[in-house]
């Protein structure tokens, strides 16, 4: 049971849905996932794996269930104001965490070892970056 969001607040979020409400996701995620996992970064524990799924959420040959279940949590990891605000630094990265979690835990055999070698690449990037 997780205490910071209930389990189905957490499916709530993850459901299911339309096309183009896919479509949305997918384009709030592309242009905010970065901004975010920068300042979320110290708090993320798991960061390769969710950079692997932000990979896995984009690649046309992931199955688009799968797609679906991966845009709801990313796009909740970038938006600004949710259950717990993030610009509240530590607690505000906890809600986002907890549903990429679920999300992550729900899919993890669609995660291919081509979108963890990006995330890895990826990373190194980031780090030359900063």
């Amino acid at each position: 049971m997780n205490t910071i969001l209930p389990q189905s607040r957490i499916s709530q979020i993850l459901k299911p849905v339309d096309a183009k409400e896919d479509s949305r996701r997918e384009k709030r995620v592309r242009q905010g996932f970065w901004r975010t996992l920068k300042r979320a970064a110290a708090y993320i524990p798991f960061m390769e794996e969710v950079v692997a799924a932000y990979y896995a959420a984009l690649d046309s040959k992931t199955p688009l269930r799968v797609r679906g279940t991966l845009l709801a949590a990313l796009a909740y990891f970038v938006m600004p104001i949710d259950v717990i605000p993030d610009f509240l630094v530590v607690f505000g990265f906890t809600d986002d965490l907890a549903v990429l979690t679920a999300a992550i835990a729900a899919i993890q055999g669609h995660i291919r070892p081509e979108h963890r070698r990006a995330a890895k690449a990826a990373l190194k990037d980031l780090d030359r970056q900063s």
